[in-house]
Order: structure tokens, then C-alpha cells, then sequence
């Protein structure tokens, strides 16, 4: 009788073992084992809710943070003009030692010594759309900006004569993203044989400010024929003021990103085409790749989100409406 109850007591604890062994499985798999969330600040260029790109990384960022169980909180100046303040903010950012930072940075050079810092102090830092000199960021996660110039450069390129004369709307000096643009655009130009290249402008990201150059430039020098913006202001800006001035038949205007506003550009057709990029990605793998850092994981140095060129006549393909309409709050 004893050796059935013995036998019995055996069978019930090799359940309980085999039940307790699936569950701390399933605990694994689900990634709950750790009860420690994980803090991340995140910086973008700038807070200014006008400029959808950002709103729409935003949006990458907050999925990637529920999905993943991580506590995001978001800083970032007015502009994305503002170098001094991205500094002083990531200052304060260390002070609160989270477990990454994830930043867009204002200045590929200025900025290098506080990321350093952070680095020093064993945060985990992940660059996003615009980098670093020096790649100090673990993982940097962004288009690849020389050939998107290039593929927006072509686009004017097939619609002007090569000795005709153009000009570039870049946005604020200093920063990876409009350095490595306006480089694509200009090697396609001169490869191409478009030599008459005005000295470049900046809208330092107004549209505001992109509309009045645009205005004053058309003006003084009325035989300019083609004008590339590089992000999205610059392109909404030089597009109003070329409707304003009712010069969209003479004066071809290739853009980048994709507004509601720059969307209306096309469809009157005061645009010639976009390059859109993938914030939502960007936020999305900027998170999910700090995190894996965070847990002793290995990731690669670079990743290409990559970039689509957008045309009126191509962009209610059921592939390019969803990169060109993303889902705004």
C-alpha cells in the first residue's frame, strides 16, 4: 500500500515540476521574467507638433514602448535649430541615468562631447534619423540621406535643361541629415551635367521662413527653374510661395517627406514628386533596438529604413498610400 501512495507522491510532483517548467517558458518567451522596466528618453529634433514627421516617429516610439513594456519620456526644444538647448536637455537626460537615450541629433559635430558623456556614464545611446560624427551611438537607425538626395535630384533632373539654373532649400546648417542630402542632390546635379547651382538656402525648419527665401529668390532671379527642398518644411514653404506667385508651371519643385499639406502639392501639381521617408520604423526600431542593447544583445551598427519617391501619379498605390497617409493623432 505504501509503495502505491509512493509511487502516486512521485507522479504528482513530476506534474507539478512539468507545469512550473512550461510556465517559466511561457514567462521567458513573453519577456516577463524581468520585472524591471526599462526607462528610455527619448530626443527628438524638436517637439513642434506642425511638423508630422516627428509626430508620426512619435507614434513608432509609443507602439514600440507598449509593446516592449519600456517607460518612454519624450524632451525636445521648440526648433530643431536649437543646438544649445538639445545640449542642456541631455545634460539633465544623464542626471536622471535612464537606461538609453534615444536622440536625433541637431548638429552632427556639437553634439558629439554629451554623447560621449552619456556613453561615460553607461547609458545606452541609439542616434536616429540624424547621427554622429565619430558613430558614437551603439546603433543608428535613419534613411540612408545620400541616396534619397540623389533619387530627389534625378526627378528635377528629368524635367529641366542642364544649363538651366537651380536651387536647394536645405534646413539647418550643421546637421548629418541636411549635410548628407544636399551632398546626393549636388553629385547627382554636376554628374549629370546641372552645373548652375545657387548657393544653398536655410529655412532652418520654418516653412515660414522657407516661403519668404522662396519669394525673395524667385524675384531676384527670375530665370531659376527647378528648387529642391530637403525636408518638409523647406518643401512646404518654396511650394506655397511657388502657388502664391503662380509660377508652377515655370519653376519645378521636388520635395522630401509627406505632410497633408505637401500631399495637396501634388495633387494640384505644384510638386513634381517627394521623397518619403519611415518615421514610424525609425521610432519603432529606435526603441526595440535600446532595449536589446539594454539586455546584452548585439545589434548592427547601422540600419537602412530606406525611402520611397512619390509621385501624384504613383502614390494611391495600395503600397505608397500607406507610407505617404500614416495614422496621425
Amino acid at each position: 500500500m505504501s509503495s502505491l501512495w509512493s509511487k502516486i507522491g512521485l507522479s504528482a510532483l513530476l506534474v507539478i515540476f512539468i507545469v512550473a517548467l512550461g510556465w517559466v517558458g511561457y514567462r521567458m518567451f513573453m519577456n516577463d521574467l524581468d520585472p524591471k522596466v526599462r526607462t528610455i528618453i527619448y530626443v527628438p529634433k524638436t517637439i513642434d507638433t506642425s511638423i508630422e514627421f516627428w509626430e508620426v516617429m512619435k507614434q513608432g516610439v509609443a507602439t514600440a514602448a507598449k509593446e516592449f513594456g519600456a517607460d518612454v519620456h519624450t524632451v525636445g526644444t521648440d526648433t530643431e535649430l536649437d543646438v544649445d538647448k538639445q545640449i542642456q536637455l541631455l545634460e539633465q537626460a544623464i542626471e536622471e541615468k535612464p537606461d538609453a537615450i534615444i536622440l536625433a541629433a541637431t548638429d552632427y559635430y556639437r553634439l558629439v562631447p554629451v554623447a560621449e558623456q552619456i556613453k561615460a556614464a553607461g547609458i545606452t545611446l541609439i542616434t536616429v534619423d540624424s547621427g554622429l560624427n565619430g558613430g558614437v551611438s551603439e546603433s543608428f537607425i535613419a534613411t540612408d540621406n545620400y541616396e534619397a538626395g540623389r533619387k530627389a535630384a534625378q526627378k528635377l533632373i528629368e524635367n529641366i535643361q542642364s544649363d538651366d539654373q537651380v536651387a536647394i532649400m536645405n534646413f539647418v546648417p550643421g546637421s548629418a541629415t541636411a549635410i548628407e542630402r544636399e551632398k546626393g542632390v549636388r553629385d547627382a546635379l554636376s554628374q549629370n551635367g546641372v552645373n548652375l547651382v545657387q548657393d544653398t538656402l536655410y529655412s532652418n525648419g520654418s516653412s515660414k521662413k522657407a516661403y519668404q527665401l522662396t519669394v525673395d529668390l524667385l524675384k531676384n532671379q527670375p530665370q531659376i527653374k527647378g528648387i529642391i527642398g530637403l525636408n518638409e518644411p523647406s518643401t512646404l514653404g518654396a511650394g506655397l510661395a511657388i502657388m502664391a506667385m503662380g509660377l508652377k508651371s515655370k519653376v519645378k519643385l521636388v520635395g522630401f517627406d509627406n505632410s497633408s499639406s505637401e500631399v495637396q502639392l501634388l495633387e494640384n501639381e505644384t510638386m513634381l514628386g517627394t521623397v518619403i521617408q519611415k518615421p514610424f520604423t525609425m521610432g519603432y526600431l529606435a526603441v526595440k533596438t535600446a532595449l536589446e542593447v539594454v539586455s546584452g544583445h548585439k545589434v548592427a551598427p547601422v540600419m537602412d529604413t530606406g525611402s520611397e519617391f512619390i509621385t501624384k501619379e504613383n502614390m494611391y498605390t495600395s503600397e505608397n498610400e500607406k507610407l505617404m497617409f500614416p495614422f496621425i493623432e
